[in-house]
């Protein structure tokens, strides 16, 4: 005798599950798109960062709205939210702070797991394509929104066959009352 199904939908975390890897693997298919439409691994991570500022822009009114976090006072707690919240969040990861600077004014996100980078496996020829970058525009963009200039880059990539994935932020400066406008 056969079961029929309960009728009931599955849990919770199977959605999650299910909807990081849709996530996944239509942003692999985005990357995959950019790359057939630009010569250079270089004007791809371009693509990838001024997507992911546009993204970030556009982000941090959710993530203001959904996390009730009031202003960050300094750049340590600005990466304690980032950590601790923000990638938990949108991506369902908490890196780790570390490698801070002595002046306080730079720190590294290092990530154990990249959800972004779970089917993926890049060729040795394209060592240079910074497949996440849309990452660091993300962060440039939400926190250009809340009047800080960062500079966001790579400095390892589990993908490129380094230990870990690191992105490092430094602090540039405090932005004036203008709002940033989206890259085209």
């Amino acid at each position: 005798m056969a079961h029929r199904a309960s009728g009931r939908p599955p849990a919770a975390t199977d959605n999650k599950k299910l909807s990081g890897e849709l996530f996944a693997l239509t942003y692999g298919a985005l990357v995959s798109q950019l790359i057939k439409d630009f010569e250079s691994d270089e004007e791809v991570n371009k693509q990838l960062d001024k997507l992911g500022y546009n993204i970030g822009v556009r982000l941090i009114e959710d993530f203001l709205a959904r996390s009730n976090v009031g202003r960050c006072h300094d750049f340590k707690e600005t990466a304690d939210v980032i950590s601790r919240i923000g990638f938990k969040m949108y991506l369902g990861v908490s890196p780790t702070i570390g490698n801070w600077s002595a002046s306080g004014d730079e720190f590294s996100l290092i990530l154990d797991s990249n959800p972004l980078t779970e089917f993926v496996e890049i060729p040795d020829e394209r060592r240079t394509l910074l497949y996440s970058n849309v990452l660091c525009g993300a962060l440039r963009g939400a926190l250009e929104m809340v009047y800080m200039e960062v500079e966001v880059k790579f400095v390892q990539d589990s993908l490129c066959g380094d230990d870990t994935t690191e992105i490092r932020l430094k602090f540039v400066k405090r932005l004036e009352d203008a709002i940033p406008e989206l890259e085209d």
